[in-house]
Formats: C-alpha cells, structure tokens, sequence
C-alpha cells in the first residue's frame, strides 16, 4: 500500500507533483504521480527519456509536443513521447495523474546532461 506523503512531494516554481508509486515506494517498472499547477504557467520546454501517459481529473491545459498544440480536459488522457521537446501551459489550474516507466529522465535544452524527476525515483 501506498500513501501520499510529505516527503514524497515536490514543489517548483511551476507545478506540485506528488509521487506516488516508484522504485523508492515498491515499484520496480513503473513511476505514477499526480501534478497541480495553478493557472497561467507555463512550464519549461524539455524532454524525457520515457512515454508518459497523462490523465487530467481537473481543469484543462494546453499541451504543445513536436510542434503541435493540443487542448486537454479534464475526463481526457494523453500520451507524450519519448524524446520529443513539449511543454505544458495551464490556461486554467488542472490536475493530472501520470505514468512513465520508472528510469525516465529529463533533459532541457541549452543545459547540459540530464536530470532525474525526483517524483519518479
């Protein structure tokens, strides 16, 4: 069993992201965790390693990924493709669940190497 907990929560200048299962929580495969940003982000533009599958419970965003921008609602599931630049900006607050394989990680262009989700660990 897995419950939300204080130390499992990550919060940046762009959204809350809350782990949930990961390898440091019992999964061995499989990263899920639950994301709230507020209204009027927009987050950085980067890319990760692994597939994810976002599934919105509230309000709507504005997905952009290889150049194509795509409205989401609550009720609506996407999937974002490995290695493929995106960002997401929150033209209401929304909250979303996601899933990735555990072994993901982010690179950000104009930076250097890559960066784990401390979420997803």
């Amino acid at each position: 069993m897995i419950s939300p907990s204080p130390e499992n929560i990550t919060v940046t200048p762009n959204a809350t992201m809350t782990g949930l299962a990961a390898p440091s929580r019992g999964s061995s495969e499989l990263s899920t965790w639950h994301v709230s940003m507020p209204a009027g982000i927009t987050g950085p533009e980067h890319s990760v390693s692994r597939e994810q599958v976002w599934t919105l419970t509230a309000g709507s965003l504005e997905v952009t990924c290889e150049g194509r921008t795509e409205q989401v609602a609550a009720g609506q599931t996407f999937v974002l493709p490995p290695d493929v630049l995106r960002h997401v900006r929150s033209a209401e607050a929304f909250e979303a669940y996601v899933a990735m394989r555990a072994d993901g990680v982010v690179s950000v262009p104009g930076t250097e190497g890559t960066r784990v989700l401390p979420w997803a660990q």
